[in-house]
């Protein structure tokens, strides 16, 4: 997982008159402007001053899609951490995933420097990337959550490895595979093909699949309304034969697809695998309709994405991003979970 590690090591008052050498990143200090000429990342003098004050942290989490099931969860996380911690905390982002109203929100907070620590998943990878830069460049302590940005100048990741799940993905439905599938179809869906950890995660999924005989068919973008995420399901699947799996790369196309599984009376008959723990994806599990999902703990995101910004900003802790894992959540195990909304 690619991330900068960075320490907060000069106070305001001795930044001027002192460098200190850090990981390939040069001094870290307090500056009116934020990033320094050579490239290094200088803390905003206003952020030095609400440290000084001893005020409240106020850390943004920028979702890339707030009115999804999946962000009630990483919220309640940030809350926690927030109350813990005693940081000024909110989840902010685009309903719909818009990734320029994504962009504009966060120049806002840079503009009129009303955050202190941000994290971001980005609803776009490329178009972030310059808003990413731009919030480092001022000054601003900025991670990325959720979704890695690896190219970008985010200080470091809060997340699950989201190529290696899809790959994990894979290979656990060809384990759950019965028979000769050679030239067999596994059917793909995400709510976003667009997005960057779509990308990702589908990326990891083909080469789990590398060599299996199996013919990807998709993926296909089913969009987070749950009706029209079903009817482009339904309508996907009716044009496939030999369809002997199916995929879900993200919790609401997992749900949709499980929900034209069952209403096909085709469970028994396909292999299914999905993401997240949503009740309905608990629900399906039970049933036998989704052989299993993988969590990825977006409780624990909401929560390590605040403690890690603060951490950095009060105590001086180095950035190097948190590994939130991936859990396989079957029948055998569901009992023990978490659901997620």
């Amino acid at each position: 997982m690619s991330s900068r590690t960075l320490r907060r090591c000069l106070s305001a008052a001795t930044a001027a008159a002192a460098a200190l050498s850090l990981t390939a990143c040069g001094a870290v200090t307090a500056a009116d402007s934020g990033g320094s000429a050579d490239g290094s990342f200088e803390l905003a003098s206003y952020i030095q001053q609400r440290i000084d004050d001893d005020k409240p942290m106020r850390i943004k989490l920028s979702y890339h899609d707030p009115s999804l099931a999946f962000a009630t969860p990483i919220g309640a996380g940030m809350k926690r951490a927030g109350v813990e911690l005693g940081a000024d905390v909110a989840l902010i982002g685009p309903t719909g995933g818009d990734a320029a109203k994504q962009v504009s929100e966060i120049q806002t907070l840079i503009q009129q420097k009303a955050v202190d620590g941000l994290a971001v998943s980005s609803a776009s990878s490329d178009a972030l990337k310059p808003v990413i830069s731009q919030a480092y460049k001022a000054g601003i302590p900025i991670i990325s959550f959720n979704t890695d940005n690896p190219d970008s100048e985010q200080m470091g990741f809060v997340g699950q490895d989201l190529k290696g799940s899809g790959k994990a993905q894979a290979e656990e439905l060809r384990k759950n595979l019965n028979g000769d599938v050679q030239g067999k179809s596994v059917v793909v869906f995400s709510v976003d093909t667009g997005a960057g950890w779509s990308h990702d995660r589908f990326s990891g999924f083909k080469e789990g699949l590398d060599g299996s005989g199996l013919k990807i068919v998709g993926p296909v973008n089913v969009g987070n309304e749950p009706n029209s995420a079903y009817n482009t399901v339904e309508s996907s699947m009716s044009g496939q034969s030999g369809v002997v799996a199916v995929a879900g790369l993200d919790c609401c196309s997992t749900t949709a697809a499980a929900k034209w599984v069952a209403q096909s009376g085709k469970a028994d008959d396909i292999t299914m695998g999905g993401f997240d723990l949503l009740t309905q994806t608990s629900e399906y599990i039970e049933r036998g309709v989704l052989d299993f999902t993988i969590s990825q703990n977006p409780t624990e995101q909401g929560y390590q994405a605040v403690k890690v910004l603060h951490d950095f900003l009060t105590e001086g802790t180095e950035i190097t991003g948190v590994d939130t894992g991936a859990q396989f959540i079957t029948r055998d195990n569901l009992a023990d979970a978490t659901v997620e909304d």
